[in-house]
């Protein structure tokens, strides 16, 4: 039965992996052509960080990051690690919109932005629930020590 479940919940991710894509890859469009509000965002948040006059890389270096982390979610071979990219992301864009200047609701749209940003990090975080067993043997492939160190 476990093992039945373990299998819907990784059939399950193929819908939150195409959610996810899909959020993210609209987005791409203001950030890649430097739409007026992306634009205010990223200077906002450039200015908060202290690296004035480096939005255009900032916005530029988010929106490529995050088009990665599409691809490899929707891939499954590589699911996990594009959820994994995806939670990363939408930390620290929920981390900004809570902590700096900007707030939950730059555009006056009712936080559309911040609650957007939520569902990719709640569907990110279900897709690595899926792929647990499978993270867990990444993890301690990449770092051996940390669970040697964790199992004593």
């Amino acid at each position: 039965m476990d093992q039945r479940r373990g299998g819907i919940a990784k059939l399950l991710t193929w819908p939150a992996a195409v959610v996810i894509a899909g959020i993210l890859l609209w987005y791409e469009q203001f950030k890649l052509l430097g739409h007026p509000g992306s634009v205010y965002l990223f200077t906002v948040l450039s200015d908060w960080l202290f690296i004035g006059g480096y939005e255009k890389p900032f916005r530029l270096g988010v929106g490529i990051a995050e088009i990665i982390a599409s691809m490899l979610v929707v891939i499954p071979a590589t699911r996990m690690i594009g959820a994994a990219g995806t939670l990363a992301l939408m930390s620290g864009a929920i981390f900004f919109h809570v902590a700096s200047p900007l707030g939950i609701d730059p555009y006056d749209d009712g936080g559309k932005l911040f609650k957007e940003a939520c569902t990719v990090w709640v569907l990110s975080v279900f897709i690595l629930w899926a792929y647990r067993a499978e993270a867990r043997a990444l993890f301690g492939r990449l770092f051996p020590s940390m669970t040697r160190a964790a199992r004593a």
